[in-house]
């Protein structure tokens, strides 16, 4: 199934110059890498998290949001993650796009200028229209929660 590509539109803040816009490394990369707008550089301790940056405000088109997403490789390789993965950009926002990372290893690490730090997925959704009722449809799982379909 094939998805229309929605049109993002990106405003470059003046922090941001010279910096890329969000891309896709790859030609079926589904989250574009985001980049750190940083004058110096920030150096994040081990576990103690901070908001970077990216340079750039964006409009999405209604029903869209952007997920904030870690990216794999620093991940396994420092232990820096997202804090709040994923992070989530309404359609309505409109200020600068800001990642929190968070530092799980034991040395510190170096964001500097440029540095890839996240992705950043755009996906549609849907609102839901809630509506209380006095009791729900029985199913053979029922109020089982964690664990309760098996260990496999």
């Amino acid at each position: 199934m094939t998805t229309p590509n929605p049109y993002i539109q990106i405003q470059k803040l003046p922090h941001g110059e010279g910096l890329d816009l969000p891309f896709y490394a790859t030609s079926h990369a589904a989250g574009a890498d985001l980049r750190a707008a940083i004058e110096t550089d920030v150096v994040l301790q081990p576990n103690r998290y901070c908001l970077i940056p990216t340079g750039f405000s964006m409009a999405l088109p209604e029903y869209f949001e952007a997920q904030i997403r870690p990216r794999s490789g620093l991940a396994l390789k420092y232990g820096i993650t997202v804090l709040n993965s994923p992070g989530t950009i309404d359609a309505d926002y409109r200020g600068e796009i800001g990642v929190i990372l968070i530092n799980h290893s034991d040395t510190s690490f170096t964001i500097q200028r440029g540095d890839r730090i996240a992705q950043m997925i755009i996906a549609p959704f849907v609102q839901a229209n809630f509506q209380c009722v006095d009791s729900l449809n029985e199913t053979a799982r029922g109020s089982g929660g964690f664990g309760s379909s098996g260990k496999k």
